[in-house]
C-alpha cells in the first residue's frame, strides 16, 4: 500500500504558497491574460471580434489611465515644489492670521494674531509658515499680509 505524501495535500500547499508582488493588476498583467487567452483558445470556436476589440478597448483604456496617473502625480509633485518657492516671499513680512483655540466652556474659538513669518517649510506634504513666535500655520490662515515693521 503506497502512502500518499501530506505536502501534496492542498489544506498543506496552500498554507506554503508565497505571495509576490501586489494584488492589483497592471497593465502588464492584463496584456499576458489577453495573449495567453489568445494562445489557448480553441481553433474550432475562435474568439469573436467583438470579444477581441472589447478587451483591446478594455486594455487601452487601463493604459490611459496609468498614464494620467502618472502624470497627475509629477503634477502635484510640481504644485507642491512651486507653492513652497511662492510662499518663500512670505519670509520677513507681518501677516494677521486666524486661529483656532478653545475657550474655558470648550467652545472653539476663532482670534486673530499678528506675528511676522520666520521660515517657509514643507511637512507632511503641506507648506507651512513658521513664525518668529515658534507657530506654525498654512497659508490659508493669513488674512492680511503687510511689510515688517521695523
Amino acid at each position: 500500500m503506497t502512502k500518499i505524501s501530506e505536502d501534496l495535500m492542498l489544506s498543506n500547499y496552500q498554507a506554503k504558497t508565497k505571495q509576490t508582488g501586489s494584488s492589483m493588476l497592471g497593465k502588464d498583467d492584463f496584456l499576458k491574460i489577453l495573449i495567453t487567452q489568445l494562445q489557448n483558445q480553441d481553433p474550432t470556436n475562435p474568439m469573436q471580434d467583438r470579444e477581441f476589440i472589447a478587451q483591446m478597448a478594455s486594455f487601452s483604456s487601463l493604459e490611459q489611465m496609468t498614464n494620467m496617473n502618472s502624470t497627475m502625480q509629477q503634477f502635484l509633485t510640481f504644485q507642491s515644489e512651486s507653492s513652497l518657492l511662492q510662499q518663500s516671499q512670505m519670509i520677513g513680512k507681518q501677516v494677521t492670521y486666524e486661529s483656532e483655540t478653545v475657550d474655558a466652556e470648550g467652545k472653539k474659538v476663532l482670534e486673530l494674531k499678528e506675528a511676522t513669518v520666520k521660515s517657509v517649510l514643507f511637512e507632511k506634504g503641506n507648506v507651512l509658515l513658521e513664525m518668529t513666535d515658534g507657530s506654525k500655520i498654512s497659508s490659508f490662515q493669513v488674512i492680511k499680509i503687510t511689510d515688517s515693521e521695523k
